[in-house]
């Protein structure tokens, strides 16, 4: 199996940006995924805007989309409310750029939280759209991509309000947990994040978002399953002990990725090493597709 891990640098400039952090904070990504596990001798790691054909194949597929499929997307609905005059066109064309970032690899599966799910709808609506007018059954031009949603902590909630989405845009620092916080800020974060009233710790109930989300952090961080974490918090007493419990697991699960992390970037050579290997290969794959879609769309050779 091939798997591609693009670091989005393109995507991250559709909300104001700081261009003296851009370089940085694509290298500091691409560092963590190798320090969170990827091979990159088995998989392609590569930044997005070193791949030119995710930007042509996106202005191809931008001529295909309806407008109206993009204004329904709720991610841009929500996030235009909070920029008011300053959204701009590229955030609404996010997902199209996102369809051809899996588009181009002709992807089978696609790893996505549950807020990302539209999006990949919406790729696929692209796909067939796209088969339907330039390709055929026996030759289509895309292959139709499906989501792999994991079973828990396919939505990971906000610190600071159970109801919403943990996230790096968050004005709030305490709003979230960072691969790279140190064990001072994980203990501070969670000993100041919402909580509510009942005492009972349970997992599922619509009315506790806050408790929930929280048993669902010491779930993931612990590696334990729902029932063994539900059956170890029955005695707890109270918040207090669930949250010295979940600041201990915590640092404990991000101890070896912040390890990796400072060997990987100790050797700035390495990494991009790793980044230029990972831009070859994954160049290849998506010229290919590109290629293959400017034929079937009825462009002229090179």
């Amino acid at each position: 199996m091939r798997t591609f891990f693009c670091v989005v640098d393109l995507h991250a400039i559709t909300i104001p940006h700081d261009p003296a952090n851009l370089a940085y904070h694509t290298r500091n990504t691409a560092a963590l995924y190798l320090a969170c596990g990827i091979d990159p001798q088995r998989s392609t790691v590569f930044v997005q805007s070193h791949v030119s054909a995710h930007s042509e194949l996106a202005w191809l597929l931008n001529c295909i989309t309806p407008l109206n499929w993009l204004e329904r997307m709720i991610q841009f609905k929500e996030k235009a409310i909070k920029q008011g005059e300053q959204v701009s066109a590229g955030l609404l064309d996010y997902p199209v750029l996102m369809a051809a970032d899996i588009l181009l690899y002709q992807a089978d599966l696609v790893p996505v939280g549950e807020d990302q799910k539209q999006h990949l709808e919406l790729t696929r609506d692209i796909a067939i759209r796209v088969n339907d007018q330039f390709g055929s059954p026996e030759q289509p031009v895309f292959r139709m991509p499906e989501p792999l949603i994991r079973t828990q902590g396919a939505r990971v909630m906000s610190l600071a309000d159970g109801s919403k989405k943990m996230s790096k845009s968050d004005p709030s620092e305490l709003s979230r947990i960072e691969l790279l916080d140190s064990p001072e800020e994980i203990q501070k974060k969670i000993k100041r994040c919402k909580t509510d009233a009942g005492r009972e710790l349970v997992f599922d109930d619509p009315d506790r978002p806050e408790c929930h989300n929280l048993m669902t952090l010491y779930q993931l961080f612990s590696g334990q399953s729902k029932e063994a974490v539900q059956k170890e918090c029955a005695n707890l007493r109270g918040w207090g002990d669930f949250k010295n419990l979940l600041t201990e697991a915590a640092i404990a699960h991000l101890a070896p990725i912040q390890a990796r992390y400072r060997e990987v970037t100790a050797e700035p050579r390495y990494l991009e090493e790793q980044l230029h290997s990972g831009r070859e290969r994954a160049t290849v794959i998506a010229e290919n597709t590109l290629k293959h879609c400017q034929h079937a769309l009825g462009f002229l050779g090179r």
